[in-house]
């Protein structure tokens, strides 16, 4: 099963969202630095409105949804490449994952500490991918030392890997992730098996505060994201609130709708936001139905 994992800096609301995305309380969501350490992991079934309908096509009383796993990852800080915060083991567990769902806070809060002190969003991403970028920098480095020795050798098969290192080196260099690198298909193909932490398809999850979902758009916090993710990476970013999806776990559907109601909120942010990371894996859904039951199943786009 293909897995997104929750990233950010310390006390953006990642473990929030996690619990909320799973409806679960196993993550610790606390209000101090490092809460979580070891990943927390839930899978998580992909919200289609279809399947209701079809269900009454195949006429069967089995539903199989398509389903992806996420993983909440402790918060990196600044230095996390050189291992600040437990930032090696924290860069290990984003190694693992096949996408990366980056929670950014979007609100002031002055009870909900911020380990830089303020809010700026822009500057928690660059953070972020600074870090990473870090670590994928000594990957190439370190792969471009091995090539080498086959390189004199004159192997054809290290001359195209060399090459695809050094444009991703100098893009690294440059501050610029390896997502932005623009490659063949070939070259994409041999870029994969670096597993660059900045080459992993990325959305961005805007954090808002309860009374700023309904009016998301003017959030100005929500807006810079945009436009900054957007123009630097050619990424998607989501607008949810993380307290107000924790709170609707514990009710029943017809109360959890009146309460996004009185929100002014038609639909909870948490369906789209998985919607968005299933397709970001590269996934595309078909069904299949018998007798007996309905089923989705998953399928990498090409």
């Amino acid at each position: 099963m293909l897995r997104a994992g929750i990233v950010g800096l310390p006390n953006v609301g990642k473990s929030t969202l996690f619990n909320a995305i799973t409806r679960t309380r196993k993550a610790e969501a606390a209000n101090y630095p490092f809460c979580t350490i070891d990943p927390n992991v839930g899978v998580v079934n992909v919200p289609d409105a279809r399947l209701a309908h079809l269900q009454k096509i195949a006429k069967t009383g089995v539903v199989i949804p398509a389903a992806i796993e996420f993983v909440d990852i402790a918060g990196l800080v600044k230095g996390a490449s050189q291992g600040e915060g437990l930032g090696n083991k924290f860069l290990t567990h984003i190694r693992e994952v096949d996408a990366i769902v980056q929670v950014v806070r979007c609100f002031e809060d002055a009870d909900v500490h911020h380990v830089s002190g303020t809010v700026d969003p822009v500057r928690d991403i660059e953070v972020i991918n600074t870090e990473l970028m870090l670590a994928d920098l000594e990957t190439v480095r370190k792969r471009r030392e091995r090539v080498s020795k086959d390189l004199k050798r004159g192997d054809k098969a290290a001359a195209v890997e060399e090459a695809v290192l050094a444009r991703l080196e100098a893009s690294l260099d440059a501050g610029k992730p390896a997502m932005t690198v623009t490659l063949t298909p070939e070259e994409k193909a041999v870029a994969a098996s670096f597993f660059l932490l900045t080459d992993k398809p990325t959305i961005f999850a805007c954090n808002v505060a309860e009374t700023d979902l309904a009016t998301a758009d003017a959030n100005p916090y929500v807006r810079a994201v945009r436009d900054y993710v957007t123009a630097h990476l050619a990424c998607e970013a989501v607008v949810i609130s993380a307290q107000i999806e924790s709170d609707l776990v514990d009710l029943a559907p017809d109360e959890a709708d009146a309460f996004l109601k009185d929100l002014g909120v038609q639909e909870s942010g948490i369906g789209a936001l998985i919607r968005a990371t299933y397709h970001l894996l590269g996934l595309r859904t078909y069904f299949t139905a018998g007798e007996r039951k309905l089923k989705t199943k998953k399928k990498e786009s090409i």
